[in-house]
């Protein structure tokens, strides 16, 4: 059988891979002879990033020989690493909370949470309790030993839908590099103002606001975004999106979109007013309480048998009575939905 330690870390060399009650341990083979030990430890544990091995050498969770060590230190082969896998004392001040979840799909790897609009994802200034991180501490302790309780990547608290979460050490390495290599797929449902002209792509870098820092915007300076678009729908004033990700970017649709001149429906931060419409849609639009979007679907490689897996979240209820609303109303130019 594969030996497996308390953090689930496989390998596909058991000749020289064991382990005891707290430690993973290594023996060096002789093929590695030369390299530096950072080095050797990342080919070697393939589930662990090179950086999280750095990480640990430096705060002295590995011992070569039951010595202290360096990253830049030499292997010749041989040597017999022990490594103490933990994670910033930080992480384990968060509180564990019973807050429910709607989880969609959970394994030994990882679980796909379907958000509510309203929850903040990961503590912080003025949140530090009720959030997701907490509800996830509660769901599986076990959480405690991965960083950021397993989160990889985020929802703004007033966007609702999917949003995957590692529950091992080696399954957050899979799919960080999965969303640094952009395999993950992600796609959204969004309201923007305005009636879009055509499908399309939005090339732009994302960064901060060079004069409002609590903002994102359309920055030279910023990371490379890209966001690809497709009209479901046009109504009176507004037009139904299907918006997906090719990179992730903070706020990277709410911003792309408003740098197109069509904000999305109720977002406070990036948000416009409508044209000159109806005044019945007009109120229905300004009164929408949130940005109106939604993480419809995610798709990955599952990181334990590398299957591709995909998700889908219906439409939350304040969205599916918008847009019964706005057709009710009247539609113009009214394409089919693709969902």
């Amino acid at each position: 059988m594969e030996p497996k330690n308390d953090y689930n870390v496989k390998t596909s060399s058991p000749a020289w891979f064991t382990t005891g009650a707290s430690a993973t341990q290594v023996v060096i083979p002789g093929e590695n002879a030369g390299q530096r030990l950072d080095q050797a430890l990342a080919k070697l544990l393939p589930d662990w990033s090179r950086s999280r091995i750095q990480s640990w050498i430096l705060n002295g969770r590995v011992k070569l020989d039951n010595q202290d060590c360096t990253t830049r230190q030499k292997v010749w082969g041989g040597e017999c690493i022990s490594i103490y896998p933990d994670v910033p004392v930080a992480e384990h001040q968060h509180v564990a909370e019973a807050i429910a979840l709607d989880i969609i799909f959970e394994d030994e790897a990882l679980m796909v949470v379907n958000k509510p609009a309203g929850l903040v994802v990961h503590p912080g200034n003025g949140n530090w309790r009720g959030t997701l991180l907490n509800a996830l501490l509660h769901h599986s302790p076990q959480l405690e030993r991965v960083p950021r309780a397993g989160i990889v990547h985020r929802l703004d608290k007033d966007t609702s839908g999917l949003l995957v979460v590692a529950k091992t050490i080696e399954a957050q390495t899979s799919l960080v590099r999965q969303l640094q290599q952009r395999t993950v797929k992600r796609d959204y449902l969004a309201l923007v103002l305005g009636k879009v002209a055509g499908s399309g792509s939005v090339d732009a870098p994302v960064g901060r606001h060079p004069a409002h820092r609590t903002k994102m915007a359309v920055n030279p300076r910023g990371k490379p975004a890209r966001t690809h678009y497709r009209i479901l729908e046009h109504f009176a004033g507004c037009s139904w999106l299907q918006c997906s990700l090719e990179t992730g970017r903070t706020h990277q649709i709410r911003v792309h979109m408003h740098s197109m001149g069509h904000a999305l429906v109720g977002d406070s931060v990036y948000g416009g007013r409508p044209g000159k419409i109806a005044p019945e849609i007009g109120m229905l639009l300004s009164a929408f309480p949130r940005q109106a979007l939604h993480a419809w679907k995610l798709a990955l490689c599952h990181p334990g048998n590398a299957q591709m897996m995909e998700w889908c979240s219906e439409l939350p209820g304040d969205l599916t009575t918008l847009l019964e609303q706005l057709r009710f109303c009247g539609q113009e130019d009214a394409q089919n939905v693709f969902l």
